[in-house]
């Protein structure tokens, strides 16, 4: 197949794609690393609207695993570990992808990722495979030597595993139980690309869930309905989703089974979340090297042993990307200047959107402006609110649109009155998917957005 038929295929992925960065970096959720600089390849910085969204996810992801269970606890590790943690878990001796160049135009790629063995940028002949291992490495202490080589983590699992005993020690939990954590992971990735799907510095949202070994395969099952749930709960369209067991030639070699989460990306069906039986493979290792005993002790049946582990691993970035496409659409709206014009909107759940409520001062009069203030004061010890008074009406429900704040609350002369008239001392709540506007008393309005809101 030729790289033009290839180009075409993928037109209305593109454009997709390029209005979506457009729309990241004009309204402050996503800009290129460095960018004053010439930017740093595949390093991406969150602005002021993509924080919000990021922590809300990580926000939202606390609250399912964590908050509303008995049988999780939390843990933040280190990101800079004993070098033989790696050593033990493996990631030394065989954290390594295939990597070919290109003999022409000098290009690198991962082998497992092309469809034809020739370079897809310019047809030209490639160099045979050679494993390429991904984690980055520096030094701890002021000699570059090889004694004083340490890794930069390339996954937060084994965070946890070194810390499974002290976990049990002090949380006194009965199998099954869970340990969470969310953190920053980095991997020296061959081809990093796809906006913030594959990066080189990410972070990850994970879950090591301890069993019996013959409760693994059902807690499996188990744990694959509650994380396609969740994405479903916070708003990812349910048809954009699926799940993909791994081949046993693709299967890691710690797991018994994997499955993964994938969502219909622009360029089509991708990985999200991969959850995973990891078996005993981890502890057993951690156990071996560090000759410390890491068994659980089952007071019911009076026996040591390693438990099994069920592992849903999550990408906080991609996850945060997914959110974002799924949210992205366009449709007619009014047109400020009559008629109608196309408006582009991020239908976010309400407990994603970034801004939950916006006041808007229908003008900048003194009276209005004093109200407005008081009122988004007042609504910001309860709610993510923004105010924002510049520019026409029409345009400010635009950019809250185009960030995706649910509710709009604007303050207007009914609401204060005129020199004829007595206001009314309501304003009036714009809803963002429906256009549809409803007048609330000033004093009731906290009350009817907790509502809608929650």
């Amino acid at each position: 197949m030729s790289q033009t038929k290839n180009k075409a295929k993928e037109t209305p992925g593109q454009e997709k794609m390029e209005k979506i960065i457009s729309l990241a970096k004009r309204r402050g959720f996503i800009f290129q690393s460095s960018e004053i600089y010439g930017g740093l390849n595949s390093c991406y910085d969150y602005g002021p609207m993509g924080v919000l969204l990021k922590n809300n996810v990580k926000a939202a992801w606390w609250k399912s695993v964590l908050q509303e269970r008995d049988d999780m606890a939390g843990m933040d590790s280190s990101i800079l570990m004993h070098p033989q943690v790696w050593v033990a878990s493996g990631h030394v001796a065989s954290f390594s992808d295939p990597m070919v160049d290109c003999k022409v135009c000098k290009k690198r790629f991962r082998q497992d990722d092309l469809v034809e063995q020739v370079c897809p940028e310019c047809g030209g002949e490639l160099t045979e495979a050679r494993q390429f291992n991904m984690m980055f490495k520096t030094f701890m202490g002021p000699v570059e030597d090889a004694a004083n080589v340490i890794y930069m983590r390339p996954e937060t699992a084994q965070g946890i595993f070194v810390n499974f005993k002290n976990v049990l020690t002090v949380t006194r939990k009965k199998l099954p139980f869970g340990i969470a954590q969310i953190g920053k992971a980095f991997r020296n990735e061959i081809t990093p690309g796809k906006f913030t799907f594959r990066t080189r510095e990410f972070e990850q949202m994970e879950i090591e869930y301890f069993v019996r070994k013959e409760d693994a395969e059902k807690c499996h099952q188990e744990w694959l309905e509650i994380r396609m749930n969740w994405y479903k709960s916070l708003g990812i369209t349910p048809e954009n989703l699926r799940l993909r067991q791994h081949r046993q030639d693709e299967l890691a070699h710690y797991a018994a089974a994997c499955y993964d989460i994938e969502y219909n990306f622009p360029w089509g069906w991708s990985e999200l979340e991969g959850i995973a039986n990891r078996r005993d493979y981890d502890l057993t290792c951690h156990e071996k090297e560090s000759g410390k005993d890491l068994k659980y002790f089952d007071e019911d049946l009076k026996e040591s042993f390693l438990p099994y582990v069920i592992e849903p691993s999550a990408g906080v970035d991609r996850s945060t990307l997914a959110f974002l496409i799924d949210a992205y659409s366009e449709d007619e709206a009014p047109s400020v200047k009559g008629g109608v014009e196309t408006r582009t909107v991020l239908r976010f759940s309400n407990a994603l959107a970034p801004i939950k409520v916006a006041i808007l001062p229908l003008s900048r009069k003194d009276r209005l402006i004093e109200v407005a203030e008081r009122i988004y004061k007042d609504l910001r010890r309860s709610f993510f609110c923004d105010f924002d008074d510049r520019g026409s009406i029409g345009k400010r429900y635009r950019r809250q649109d185009e960030v995706g704040t649910p509710f709009c609350v604007t303050v207007d002369f009914d609401t204060i009155g005129e020199e004829d008239k007595e206001g009314d001392n309501s304003v009036t709540i714009r809803f963002r998917d429906t256009l549809v506007q409803e007048r609330v008393p000033i004093e009731g309005l906290k009350v009817r957005l907790g509502e809608l809101l929650n």
